[in-house]
């Protein structure tokens, strides 16, 4: 997978995991937020199923509090347990021991699978043969890595991105499911105030999906869309990522007053990207300058990793750049040179660090 191979770091593994595994249910996303947690706690490598069962439930437990739909399956005895036990009509006890049972059937097996194959790197292996622990017998558990480790032992700004990114991928789904898969997500708009992805329901009413910060991050594997430099989506952090138009916002004001056809929608997801405050709104930074041709490369890549994930977003970008890749090509250079035309002056970044994508 290119994604990978670019920059083969166990951050990247992760995001492989998070961003392109496929989904048929938030179960992954559970475990991949139960793994951050016990990697934080725990000082033994090895874990129970029955002492995961809890942490593992209570993930599930939240996210059915606001967004009923959890899955593409008509029932599932484990959601069930969930939802039961948010209405108190289950115990702890009860609700581990239907996790235990049903919980575990398919995602630990499922986790680090992308495109059909097992990534190289992981994160945890199951244990299927009888083991001790504090004397007490267990029949399956998973042995943590040293991999899991390395990435959330500290929680410093890596980890923290990642541990926002798997929940942003998460609303991203769950909100996809909720409003009938893909087809509901095509409206998806961005609020420049807020820097929220949302979008309307048959009534209008506007629905937040997730943070595009921590919806686009992952691709950008945590660095500046135009310098490489790292960048972080912590709400309180110096290196706070701006959420910035590719092709630049005052198009929009521009062309309406020209009263011309606007070729770039400029808040379409396809525009948004992420960049340091330096490349923003720095002295030497983009403002209102049009990217040049090689950033434009750049934007396709990065558009063609959302779109070739199984990402809820895919429809919203197909339907805004094209049916294929060549129509998206098209697309963009179009915009480009539209672009062009109108603010003349084409900027380039002073690069920071390795190209990523």
């Amino acid at each position: 997978m290119n994604f990978i191979d670019v920059e083969p770091t166990l951050e990247n593994y992760w995001r492989a995991i998070i961003l392109f595994g496929r989904n048929t249910a938030s179960y992954k996303f559970a475990l991949a937020k139960t793994l951050i947690d016990v990697s934080l706690e725990r000082d033994s490598d090895l874990i129970s199923l029955e002492d995961l069962a809890l942490p593992y439930a209570f993930h599930l437990c939240e996210h059915l509090k606001h967004t009923p739909k959890q899955s593409t399956f008509n029932s599932s005895k484990f959601i069930n347990a969930c939802i039961q036990f948010n209405h108190q009509q289950i115990s702890e006890d009860e609700l581990i021991h239907v996790t235990n049972k049903e919980g575990f059937k398919y995602v630990l097996d499922a986790f680090h699978v992308v495109n059909t194959k097992a990534v190289q790197e992981r994160f945890y292996d199951v244990i299927d043969e009888e083991f001790f622990v504090d004397e007490r017998k267990h029949n399956k558990g998973i042995r943590l890595t040293d991999n899991l480790f390395k990435l959330f032992h500290v929680f410093d700004n890596s980890a923290k991105n990642l541990n926002l990114e798997t929940e942003s991928r998460w609303n991203l789904v769950e909100k996809a499911w909720e409003l009938n898969i893909n087809k509901g997500l095509i409206s998806v708009e961005f609020d420049q105030d807020t820097k929220q992805l949302f979008t309307k329901d048959t009534k209008h009413c506007r629905i937040d999906i997730t943070s595009s910060r921590g919806a686009l991050n992952g691709y950008q594997k945590s660095k500046c869309f135009y310098c490489f430099t790292e960048i972080s989506i912590a709400s309180n952090d110096m290196m706070l990522a701006d959420v910035d138009h590719f092709f630049p916002h005052t198009l929009k004001a521009q062309v309406a007053t020209a009263g011309c056809c606007r070729p770039v929608n400029v808040d379409g997801v396809w525009n948004l990207v992420l960049a340091c405050s330096n490349c923003n709104r720095g002295i030497d930074g983009k403002a209102a300058k049009v990217p040049n041709i090689e950033l434009l490369k750049r934007l396709h890549t990065r558009n063609e990793y959302l779109i070739g994930s199984h990402h809820p977003l895919r429809e919203t970008l197909i339907n805004q750049t094209g049916i294929n890749e060549k129509t998206r090509q098209q697309f963009l250079q179009k915009s480009f040179n539209f672009s062009k035309e109108h603010l003349i002056h084409v900027w380039q970044p002073r690069q920071q660090g390795s190209s990523l994508f």
